[in-house]
């Protein structure tokens, strides 16, 4: 019994007169020593939660009275026992723990015994948070994510939708309350911060294993949900983009104390593309119009109007003023400027998707659902007015408007010579005039138009989840993390 406390053996002792050998295993694991819960007396409790004659509210209760202890190293043990027990016992314990109005109320707890206790308060306060959180996370869900099935068959990958969309933010606090113990590799420099920290790493393994696959269950439903439940899963899936740069950066404290690298999973970062993907088709439900950024935009808005092309085809030409009464005609206008050329895109003949099971060969960040390159069409799209009007030949002066104009001069010298008014017939001066317009009217100049060239670049949603080109399901590598994340906790 060395390195215990007087006060350690007093207490062991007293619970051997009582009888009670789970109160005193209970004694054994949370002494004031500096080292890690013994092996020996978790894997008594452990067991003593499968047997139907032990009383498990009273191990519990024990559990929680140790924890009410002034002394920072009783404390922390204590809250390492009932993680591991929550994690490896059985059920029946984490169910009374979720039953109970609080758990662990810790929140103003401080050991002012020296520097240590200080420091070692700051994470005392928040794993009790995260305990807590996990108790209420079961309370909500009727199963622990930890232990919870995982894979193609796993609990959150065959959740019905109401469903998911329930527990996933249960999920998320659940995962929150983990990531805000925020240690640091130089703060793991004892026994028992390092046994937390070894139990909070497990089960953040255990906890994103559940978290992609209900990701990839939300992906699979999104295009099928109602507008209010693709708002929801819209919020679901941008804090899941949020919450992999902090997982990730506790997997690299991991690294660096020591843990191999084969036990930590490596996560890619999701494609932006996706999250533009769900974006535009919730504008859609929503009525909004989709906010196109490509170079483009106003060209395709304005070739693709047919009011636009209809209006500036019978826009009138520019006619001459009315003839007044004994006076000589009015000479004509110039020729009327041509029209832009109409232009009627053309559409794309609508092709049939097929849904890839990608999603089901690994994980979800090491797709690339989006990765079908649509840059090269974009720049191949139809162009604006302004670049058509300067492509097109300028019409050069026919020789009607050229007769014309040297009528006119003719007829004004005739009459200043004459001194007479001369009227000319109004019907032939109208069939001149609409002869010379439509002789200046040149036929609209056609320029090539090149057509989407495949139904890719139309379709923003059918390809959400389709791979690469080229890639199959050999492109998704099986890392160190498809064995933490194949099977079922526990």
């Amino acid at each position: 019994m060395s390195g215990q406390t007087l006060t350690d053996r007093i207490a062991a002792a007293q619970y051997s007169l009582t009888g009670s050998e789970v109160a005193r295993a209970v004694c054994k694991a949370t002494t004031h020593e500096q080292t890690a819960p013994k092996k020996k007396h978790l894997e008594y409790l452990i067991q003593a939660t499968q047997e139907t004659n032990v009383n498990v509210p009273q191990m519990a209760d024990t559990l929680i009275e140790r924890a009410g202890n002034a002394s920072w190293v009783v404390v922390f043990k204590a809250l390492i026992a009932t993680h591991h027990l929550m994690v490896h016992g059985n059920e029946k314990f984490l169910q009374f723990l979720s039953s109970r109005n609080t758990l662990f109320n810790l929140a103003n707890f401080l050991d002012k015994t020296g520097s240590h206790g200080y420091d070692m308060s700051t994470f005392i306060r928040r794993y009790s948070r995260y305990l807590n959180e996990k108790s209420f996370a079961y309370r909500q869900m009727s199963f622990d994510f930890v232990r919870a099935k995982k894979g193609a068959e796993g609990v959150m990958r065959t959740m019905s939708v109401e469903k998911l969309l329930k527990g996933m933010p249960t999920l998320q606090s659940q995962i929150d309350s983990l990531l805000d113990f925020e240690v640091h590799a130089q703060d793991l420099n004892n026994g028992v911060i390092n046994a937390c920290f070894l139990l909070l790493f497990k089960d953040l393994i255990k906890l994103y294993a559940c978290y992609n696959d209900g990701i990839i269950n939300l992906l699979e439903k999104f295009f099928q949900m109602k507008r209010s439940q693709c708002k929801d899963g819209l919020e679901i899936y941008k804090r899941f983009l949020t919450r992999m740069t902090r997982v990730s950066e506790f997997f690299k404290i991991a690294e660096q104390v020591g843990i191999d690298k084969n036990d930590i999973p490596e996560l890619t970062q999701a494609p932006e593309s996706l999250l533009e993907s769900l974006e535009t088709h919730l504008n859609t439900l929503e009525g909004k119009k989709p906010e196109d950024k490509s170079p483009t935009k106003d060209a395709t808005a304005n070739n693709s109007s047919p009011a636009a092309a209809a209006a500036a085809v019978v826009a009138p030409a520019r006619h001459a003023p009315a003839v007044p009464a004994g006076g000589p005609p009015a000479r004509p206008g110039p020729p009327a400027k041509p029209p832009p050329p109409s232009i009627t895109p053309t559409a794309p003949v609508p092709t049939a998707t097929t849904t890839s099971n990608a999603l089901d060969d690994g994980f979800l960040l090491d797709l690339d659902p989006m990765s079908s390159s649509r840059g090269a069409t974009a720049t191949s799209s139809m162009t604006g007015w302004g670049d058509l009007l300067a492509e097109a030949t300028p019409p050069a002066t026919d020789e009607a408007s050229e007769a014309l104009l040297a009528e006119g001069e003719s007829a004004d010298a005739d009459d200043a010579a004459a001194a007479a008014p001369a009227t000319p017939a109004p019907k032939a001066a109208a069939a001149t005039i609409a002869t010379a317009a439509a002789a200046a009217a040149p036929a609209p100049a056609s320029l090539p138009i090149s057509a989407p060239t495949s139904s890719a670049d139309i379709d923003l949603f059918g390809d959400a989840f389709a791979p690469s080109p080229g890639d199959g399901p050999s492109a998704v590598a099986a890392g160190p993390a498809s064995d933490a994340f194949g099977g079922s906790g526990g």
